[in-house]
């Protein structure tokens, strides 16, 4: 994908595709990204390996992926918070707390490998930028 002809979303995904394949050894099926005033959502699809999976069927292997993703996220996170500036050009303010008795960053994660990140961002992105390729400036 040609970044120069690529829209904000499509160079968000490849950037989250390769975070995550550096993190985990394991590149997601396809990514989607969605954008909605301050609140970016990046959803990996198939991005459990089959051992994960199999792992997440009970309640107490769901709890342990999922803790395991969420700490290597919370280890990694600052690359693909820096390539969402680059993209962006709007600085990442937290990749959210999460709802709950504890903080952390929302990794949420389904048992057919789909995983939901979530970040907030410092301010909204024009939706001419987001949608045009996003000639931003920095």
């Amino acid at each position: 994908m040609q970044e120069s002809n690529s829209t904000m979303a499509q160079r968000i995904a490849q950037a989250a595709s390769v975070f995550e394949h550096r993190r985990t050894g394991h590149a997601p099926k396809s990514v989607t990204v969605v954008l909605s005033e301050d609140t970016l959502v990046i959803t990996l699809h198939g991005a459990l390996s089959p051992a994960e999976q199999a792992l997440a069927k009970s309640p107490a292997g769901a709890a342990q992926v999922q803790e395991f993703h969420r700490q290597l996220f919370t280890d990694a996170a600052d690359s693909l918070r820096q390539d969402i500036k680059r993209i962006t050009g709007v600085e990442v303010c937290e990749e959210t707390a999460e709802v709950g008795p504890l903080a952390g960053p929302v990794i949420k994660m389904f048992t057919n490998g789909t995983m939901v990140q979530v970040f907030l961002l410092a301010r909204t992105v024009p939706t001419e930028v987001w949608s045009d390729g996003g000639n931003v400036a920095t």
